[in-house]
């Protein structure tokens, strides 16, 4: 599945459904974005916030990529800990965007109450749960690193992790208060919704075929129209298009994959997840699980099913299912979706400037906190000239040898571990 979202929950389930319409004619703006994903409907929203004017272009629907696919967990920080993150940028630019990104869902919950967003807000925290004996000492060394910058996470012993999840199958977990889920393709329409209420100009279904330089700003071609701008954003990350005159940004394809069950009872609802969290393991293949506001449970994993070895994902989330909860063996799995991540060999997100533009890409699987921030905060830069506030500095290159093979690396390790795990 690629294409066609009519089995994905989300697409299902929104309650935010704003029209716009295609794109055509001719437009000059002070600022043009290209990708109707977290990234760019933020970035359309801050701009026009700020009194700009802002013409927003997505090739399909609004949230139709990443954006209305992803878990739904609005976390705080990257997959990276804080120390790695360091190691990567330096401690002065490191510490600056985890802290920066330790007040990501703050921001999303924020804009949320904000703009009335019907996204089935829960902000009642993660749960990233030891998946085996072993999995402690990651959680183990991520609270202490965590716990030095100031985060207010607590290590749970197995016994108060099985309590939180209704799991025997964890063996500890490590609880932030500050992240909570959402339903991902929701709140990005909410964005868009609020982004044109604000003055922005948003359309669908209207693909940029070309970019060109036009003096000190942009020109952009689409199918129907042109657009010239001041300032230009592409905020299409995993879900990149070939554009005339635009080589994007190379990344790892990862993807990820999700399924969910029928509403469960009240009494099963009063032991499994009663907090209301969101949950993801530290498994090598990573798992995540979930409720939705109905008492869906939502459980995924990293894969694809678009290939032809997909029919062992599908037939490991059964086995997964039971395992965690061997009262929903019998359960049955309606909804089948997956997505796909722009991963960086550093885990770590990128801009990318284009001299009078942003590229911005590569958020490795946590789009919905850093997602908003760096829209906003890039946004920002452009309309008000000052980079000091870009949650990382801008590169003027960027590359990913062999990304390809990297990517199916990724995706035959997930098969394979699909294949053989929880039977």
């Amino acid at each position: 599945m690629t294409s066609d979202l009519a089995s994905c929950l989300w697409h299902q389930t929104c309650q935010e459904n704003p029209a716009f319409p295609e794109f055509t004619g001719e437009a000059v703006t002070d600022l043009v974005v290209i990708g109707g994903g977290y990234t760019g409907c933020a970035a359309a929203l801050q701009a026009a916030e700020l009194g700009a004017s802002v013409l927003l272009i997505e090739a399909d629907a609004i949230g139709s990529g990443g954006s209305g696919r992803n878990v739904g967990l609005a976390n705080a920080g990257l997959w990276l800990p804080p120390e790695d993150i360091n190691a990567e940028l330096g401690t002065e630019t490191g510490s600056r965007l985890s802290t920066l990104l330790a007040g990501a869902p703050g921001m999303v919950f924020s804009l949320i109450a904000k703009h009335a967003i019907q996204c089935e807000p829960q902000r009642k925290g993660t749960l990233h749960c030891a998946h085996a004996p072993g999995g402690l000492d990651d959680l183990q060394r991520r609270h202490a690193q965590l716990r030095a910058i100031g985060a207010p996470v607590k290590l749970l012993s197995r016994e108060e992790a099985i309590r939180r999840t209704g799991s025997e199958a964890v063996h500890g977990a490590l609880f932030d208060p500050r992240a909570g889920t959402i339903q991902p393709l929701a709140y990005v329409r909410g964005l868009a919704r609020a982004a044109a209420a604000a003055g922005a100009q948003l359309h669908s279904n209207s693909p940029a075929t070309g970019i060109s330089r036009n003096g000190s700003g942009w020109q952009v071609a689409t199918a129907k129209g042109s657009i010239r701008a001041r300032h230009l954003i592409m905020a299409t990350n995993a879900y990149a298009r070939d554009i005339s005159g635009y080589d994007a940004p190379q990344v790892i394809p990862v993807h990820y994959f999700q399924a969910a069950t029928d509403p469960l009872p009240a009494a099963l609802l009063e032991k499994i997840l009663p907090g209301k969290e969101g949950c993801w393991d530290t498994a090598l293949v990573m798992s995540s699980w979930r409720l939705d506001q109905a008492g869906r449970l939502v459980i995924g994993g990293m894969g694809a099913l678009n290939h032809f070895g997909s029919a062992l994902h599908r037939s490991w989330l059964p086995r997964k299912l039971a395992a965690l909860y061997p009262g929903l063996k019998d359960m049955q799995l309606n909804s089948h979706w997956h997505g796909r991540i722009a991963m960086t060999t550093e885990h770590l997100p990128k801009i990318l400037d284009l001299q009078g533009g942003f590229a911005c890409f590569g958020y490795s699987g946590r789009g919905i906190g850093p997602g908003t921030l760096f829209g906003t905060a890039m946004a920002e830069a452009l309309l008000n000239g000052d980079r000091s506030r870009l949650p990382v500095p801008p590169s003027r290159n960027h590359a990913i040898p062999f990304a390809g093979l990297r990517s199916a690396y990724y995706e035959t390790g997930a098969t394979l571990t699909h294949l053989i795990s929880d039977r």
